[in-house]
């Protein structure tokens, strides 16, 4: 009959306090059942696209003296393939074609013998580009080569045979060419093998009749590969699907026993987006839980905020007969009822949400994660109640009031050392060169190096005391000052609005940390989301090099003033044209790009962080002001001891002559990253230089910047206008495969479940904590009206407190908010590629997080105002 009295009361009477409990359960709930739903999905995703990034799971290379067909039986009888076939690799020592009475040669070239049905297997291998689909097929480097096209006759020379005349019958392109000619069984960490120039497509049965003799008397120039396509019944999670596809292809060369080599393609795929999906978890803790442990602050503020009245009450009940195993019985009930029905509106909420924001209750997870998290969140949520509910009260009952309240932490510094904890531990991560996320190549697990969580995790407990602590001083000690500062709203009741601040010091430094936390958590979490999107994008600008992007075949000779076509295409704005050679540096042979310094700055986007010595404009001035400067790649300048003016001999091609000539340019700076350039070393030069001394003006590939006009709609009017011959490709679709898949996947979904969450943090941290304080002091606003101040003068004191409040909050929350958006990228700095040079700040959505504050704040001050102005006899009356 107690307990039953006692809910009734609760509901009665105390329905604002619980509530509220309620409410700060169900953000922390439905905060992590959204975040790992979300993240579920994410890692789904990136397993899918994974999956389709292959075009051929697995290549099987027959090892020499073994039988092809019986290493295609026992492929084919492996669980793990859905389907193999056999596709014949074959070199040639030259391919000849005759043009105008002249004739063309190219070195060795390699030949396919691909099955009619091999499209199905690996629709994604080759890419039709003009001619039949069927037939003799050549690449379209190739058919450049030796100026062929579909119709036209070329020949085949195989060592130690007569050689073959073939018909062009269409011209095709390779796509996943790197993968296909793969070396398989290469020594791991030994150099990729080098697309060949050369490839020409045969059907199998044509293959064999041209190959078959030269298996016999050179066998390692006819050699067999069988093409797998595995069953992708693969689990959501990369790790454990790699797990487990890379176990099979090592169960499969383990029953081939010696008669072939698995060359995991897909496994390799797999491999890297595990790396990526540690990333997002890494994502999920840096970001949510905070965000989670705020939520489960607020709801202790809640709860601890009728602390007093809870302790009268229970001393009423004792008062009735109650005992203490009575009593925590009645806490474990009212923690329970509070946790299940805030776990319960947390789940509801973050279905919701789901279902609103991406069209699916479960953010596109699969029903299994969707429980899974649903629980976790529950359980979690049942666990805040128990101990901002449950534990307090037990704590009331069973400590001794006297002990309470003894700030131990503040006499030995704690937050000083916990701030020079952090400060330490960063420092130590920088100087050690660490990696957050460890993916050690060919090892099945990888780990996160968790000792980076420590700085940040010691920056917010450390920040949160030492708020604690500043405020506590400043309303205890700096009275005078507060006098001073609050004699504008509240005139002669300055000093007593100074008296009622430092008599509430607790309280207040309460509300000022919270609301100075959760600034921090929105500002931090919102440039950091900001940054990213602008690194991803940065990273496919470098990758893409422009909007659009124009690349000419390797043999093509086409001029810089080609540009004048592309610029008449509707929707361009600018063309950058951008030559691309190769260049020996000593034995080492790079990638050289030759640029127009005049108009390269203004038609492409260059960070100062691609450059080391100087910022991008000086650099690229250089180049302009001295043409035969270059800059070269910091492994560049180590190798060979470079310093700034010193001459670098590179071996080119002379156009003329085909022979390399020796050309003389003068170390000017370092180049780190460049639109379309590889990641490991290149070089970049005056265009026009390289143009004089090799004889040939020819560009490797426009960079067009449209003028608004979509992407793709300007990618397709350019292929229309330029034809078949150069590849054209659009930043759009590059955004998607580029860097990380966890890139691919948009953080844009994660950033608005974050920020949305924060928004409403930021205005529950302010008037929620705002309205229990000034509920907590209606005695002494209702006693302060008997001794004879008016409702202008109380209303005043409520403004006062508020402004004191909000303003060192502010100004507190946006310094912690800065020194964390700093340190989170600084940890997070593996997500990034290229790292930022600057933070991206999102003003508007931080201008949101602020009005949806100061309207919290005025809510709550026009709530307490109005409570102020009741009758003081109707207050006592109720308290």
């Amino acid at each position: 009959m107690l307990t039953v009295l006692w809910l009734r009361g609760l509901i009665r009477l105390r329905s604002g306090r619980l509530l509220g409990a309620t409410a700060g359960i169900a953000v922390a709930v439905a905060l992590l059942a959204a975040l790992g739903s979300f993240l579920s999905a994410s890692e789904a995703t990136m397993t899918e696209r994974s999956i389709q990034r292959v075009a051929v799971d697995w290549q099987v290379q027959v090892e020499p003296g073994a039988d092809a067909a019986v290493v295609l039986n026992t492929v084919t009888a492996d669980p793990a393939v859905a389907r193999a076939l056999p596709v014949g690799f074959g070199t040639a020592t030259g391919l000849h074609s005759t043009v105008d009475g002249a004739t063309l040669s190219t070195g060795s070239a390699r030949i396919l013998g691909l099955p009619t049905d091999y499209t199905s297997l690996a629709p994604t291998q080759i890419r039709h580009l003009t001619g039949s689909r069927d037939g003799v097929l050549v690449t379209q480097q190739t058919a450049a080569n030796l100026h062929i096209a579909p119709g036209e006759a070329f020949t085949i020379e195989r060592q130690d045979l007569p050689p073959v005349t073939l018909t062009v019958a269409g011209i095709v392109d390779l796509p996943k060419a790197d993968s296909l000619f793969q070396s398989i069984g290469a020594p791991r960490g030994a150099q990729p093998t080098a697309t060949p120039d050369s490839v020409v497509l045969l059907p199998a049965e044509h293959w064999h009749a041209l190959f078959d003799p030269l298996a016999v008397s050179h066998p390692d120039q006819a050699r067999t590969q069988i093409h797998v396509q595995t069953h992708h019944d693969l689990p959501a999670d990369p790790a454990a699907a790699y797990n487990q596809i890379s176990g099979a292809a090592r169960h499969l060369e383990a029953t081939l026993a010696g008669g072939g080599l698995v060359g995991d393609n897909l496994g390799a795929v797999l491999g890297a987006a595990r790396a990526d999906a540690l990333y997002a978890h890494v994502l999920f803790l840096f970001l949510g839980v905070p965000a989670a442990v705020l939520a489960t602050v607020l709801t202790a503020t809640v709860t601890g905020s009728g602390a007093d009245r809870r302790r009268s009450e229970q001393a009423l009940l004792r008062i009735r007969g109650a005992d203490t195993a009575h009593l925590l019985r009645l806490a474990m009930i009212e923690a329970a009822a509070v946790g299940v029905a805030g776990s319960l509106l947390g789940i509801g909420a973050a279905l919701l949400l789901g279902e609103f924001a991406f069209g699916s209750g479960g953010f596109g997870a699969t029903p299994t994660a969707v429980v899974g998290w649903t629980v976790a969140a529950a359980a979690i949520g049942i666990g805040i109640a128990l101990a901002t509910v449950f534990l307090p009260a037990r704590r009331d009952l069973l400590t001794p009031a006297g002990v309470r309240g003894a700030a131990r932490w503040m006499r030995w510094g704690l937050d000083y050392w916990l701030l020079a904890g952090a400060a330490a531990v960063w420092l130590a991560t920088r100087r050690t060169g660490y990696q957050l996320v460890l993916a050690p190549e060919g090892v099945p697990q990888i780990s996160v190096s968790y000792w980076a969580f420590a700085a940040p995790a010691l920056l917010w407990l450390g920040s949160a005391l030492l708020y604690w602590r500043l405020t506590t001083v400043l309303l205890r000690s700096g009275r005078p000052l507060l006098t001073r500062l609050l004699r504008p709203l509240t005139g002669t009741l300055s000093g007593t609005g100074a008296a009622l601040l430092s008599r509430q010091y607790r309280m207040i430094a309460r509300a000022v940390v919270l609301l100075a936390l959760t600034i921090a958590f929105a500002c931090s979490t919102a440039v950091f989301n900001a940054t990213y999107q602008q690194q991803a994008e940065a990273d496919a600008q470098l990758t893409n090099g422009a909007d659009v992007t124009v690349t000419e075949p390797p043999s093509a000779a086409v001029p810089a003033s080609a540009t004048t076509t592309i610029e008449q295409v509707p929707g361009v704005r600018s063309v950058e044209p951008l030559q691309h050679r190769f260049a020996y540096v000593g034995a080492d042979l790079q990638d050289l790009y030759g640029i127009r310094p005049a108009t390269v700055g203004s038609n492409l986007r260059l960070s100062d962080a691609y450059f080391s010595g100087g910022t991008a404009r000086q650099l690229v001035d250089r180049l302009a002001h001295h043409p035969d400067d270059i800059l070269v790649s910091q492994e560049t300048v180590n190798d060979f001891q470079l310093r700034l003016g010193d001459t670098l001999r590179l071996r080119l091609v002379d156009a003329g002559s085909g022979q390399q000539i020796t050309v003389p340019f003068h170390y000017a700076g370092v180049v780190k990253e460049f639109p379309t350039a590889p990641k490991d070393s290149f070089l970049v030069a005056n265009a026009d230089y390289i143009a004089t001394r090799t004889g040939s003006p020819a560009v490797g590939a426009f960079l067009i910047t449209t003028n608004g006009t979509p992407v793709g709609v300007v990618a397709d009017r350019v292929r229309s206008a330029l034809g078949p011959g150069p590849t054209v490709t659009d930043i759009q679709s590059t955004r998607s495969v580029v860097g990380s898949s966890l890139t691919a996947v948009d953080l844009s979904g994660l950033t608005r479940v974050e920020l949305g969450f924060a928004i409403l943090l930021a205005t529950a941290a302010t008037g929620l904590q705002l309205l229990l304080g000034f509920s907590e002091r209606r005695r002494l606003f209702a006693l302060t009206s008997l001794l004879g101040a008016r409702s202008r003068l109380l209303a005043s004191l409520v403004w006062a407190e508020i402004a004191v409040t909000v303003l060192t909050a502010t100004v507190l929350g946006a310094a912690l908010g800065w020194v964390l958006s700093e340190l989170l990228v600084a940890v997070l700095t593996g997500v990034f590629d290229p790292p930022p040079t600057n933070l991206a700040v999102p003003w508007g959505y931080l201008g949101i997080v602020a009005l949806a504050a100061v309207g919290a704040t005025v809510a709550a001050g026009a709530r307490a105002v109005q409570a102020a102005r009741r009758p003081a006899l109707d207050v006592l009356r109720d308290l």
